[in-house]
């Protein structure tokens, strides 16, 4: 079973950068895909950004673009968001997400399209 735990979240300044965390366990780490997603408040949950099982594949949400990148550590069993430029409009619960790949460095985007889920982090951003 794999578990998921994101962490990095908190108050933050208009203006500023954050870096998330997610500490995987369990499974085959090396080999899945990761997600990031984040629920605002009273909308659904929106797709951030994603990367392939060895970091060569990524794929950035529209929406943050310009402002956003993703990495991962396979010897940490870890993926990182960096989000810069933060706005209020930023502020949500954030959450990663894993799967297996089947073929390759393949990237989702899509919710059901990821098998494992973590509980979330808080990202508060405050003017």
């Amino acid at each position: 079973q794999v578990q998921l735990v994101e962490s990095g979240g908190g108050l933050v300044q208009v203006g500023g950068s954050l870096r998330l965390s997610c500490a995987a366990s369990g499974g085959t780490f090396s080999r899945d895909s990761i997600g990031w997603f984040r629920r605002r408040p009273g909308l659904e949950r929106d797709f951030i950004a994603a990367i392939g099982w060895s970091g060569s594949s990524t794929y950035i949400a529209d929406s943050v673009l310009d402002r956003c990148s993703i990495s991962r550590d396979n010897a940490e069993n870890a993926v990182y968001l960096y989000l810069n430029n933060l706005k209020p409009e930023d502020t949500a619960v954030y959450y990663c997400a894993s799967r297996t790949t089947r073929y390759g460095e393949e990237v989702y985007s899509r919710p059901g399209e990821y098998t494992y889920w973590g509980l979330g982090t808080q990202v508060t951003v405050s003017s």
